[in-house]
């Protein structure tokens, strides 16, 4: 099926870029968390952060419900990261969507530093989470890579100008975008279902 075929064959022709943001997207969670085992009292700030904007309320109000929890995941996730961290700011000015993404993997590094030993071993089946999300961020950032080439250099697609480049990147953002969804469906799903059934029993457990 082309739908299927398609963003494999994207990824093919631009592999070099796709392991470059590999490396961008692991590489900065990376140094968010190890800023964070530096500095602790960043830790506390973001958990403190996330209490005060509600976030934490949310979270602990919709573990009861997987699928809405995962719903809610799957929002958050395709909306204000995939549309509005990545593919938004790569619409208006060509390559933005990598920096700010850049931005945010570095403060969710941080943020998901434990801070308790319970909080260690909760991080063995999350990190699973990471993977799976992060793979469908590195397609749609891989989509903003190639609109933005496309978008300054249009003859690296033989479009006859940076208007026909700009479209030929949309259309590639489309296609990598069904994968993305797809992971993002995937992602959701475990982080609700794993949160609520695994990682919630087990903390229980080790403090009880």
């Amino acid at each position: 099926m082309i739908v299927i075929r398609r963003p494999f064959e994207i990824i093919r022709a631009n592999l070099r870029v796709y392991l470059l943001l590999n490396v961008l997207a692991y590489g900065t969670f990376l140094i968010g968390f190890v800023v964070g085992l530096l500095f602790p009292d960043l830790v506390a700030g973001r958990a403190q952060a996330m209490q005060d904007d509600g976030t934490a309320d949310l979270v602990a109000s919709l573990l009861s419900s997987p699928w809405l929890f995962a719903l809610t995941i799957l929002a958050v996730n395709t909306l204000r990261l995939g549309a509005l961290t990545i593919l938004l700011p790569s619409l208006a000015v060509p390559f933005l969507g990598l920096a700010t993404f850049a931005a945010w993997s570095v403060t969710t590094g941080v943020t998901l530093v434990p801070a308790t030993p319970e909080g260690w071993v909760a991080l063995i089946p999350h990190s699973l989470t990471l993977v799976i999300e992060l793979q469908a961020y590195i397609l749609l950032l891989l989509g903003a890579f190639l609109l933005g080439t496309y978008w300054l250099r249009p003859q690296t697609v033989e479009a006859k100008n940076r208007r026909h480049g700009y479209l030929r990147g949309l259309q590639h953002i489309g296609w990598l975008s069904l994968p993305a969804l797809a992971l993002l469906v995937i992602g959701a799903i475990y982080e609700a279902f794993s949160l609520l059934y695994f990682v919630y029993p087990l903390q229980q457990w080790l403090l009880g």
